[in-house]
């Protein structure tokens, strides 16, 4: 959990609509808010989750900002780098569309 954390905070530092990163072991809170003038926070959370989705990974949308992530307790350091890597690309596009 704590290196998920981690990985995702330093996610966060270079996506601006990434405003909170928290989580207790591997349930982990992913808090998103749109720029201002660029939409609802709801239609950039809905983009964020198609995207990954289209890219294989999944989760559950929470109060319409936040990506809930549980993994199994079984994720290994490879499975981590590739759900942070569809994460990334999937927070750009969903940045790119107004």
């Amino acid at each position: 959990g704590a290196t998920a954390l981690e990985r995702l905070r330093d996610l966060a530092t270079r996506h601006p609509a990434v405003v909170d990163v928290r989580g207790l072991g591997l349930l982990i809170g992913v808090e998103l808010s749109a720029p201002s003038g660029g939409g609802s926070t709801a239609d950039l959370t809905d983009r964020v989750l198609y995207a990954a989705l289209r890219r294989g990974l999944s989760f559950k949308v929470t109060m319409g900002s936040i990506l809930t992530l549980t993994p199994p307790l079984t994720l290994t350091e490879d499975e981590l780098d590739e759900a942070v890597a569809i994460l990334d690309a999937s927070l750009t596009e969903a940045a790119r569309i107004p």
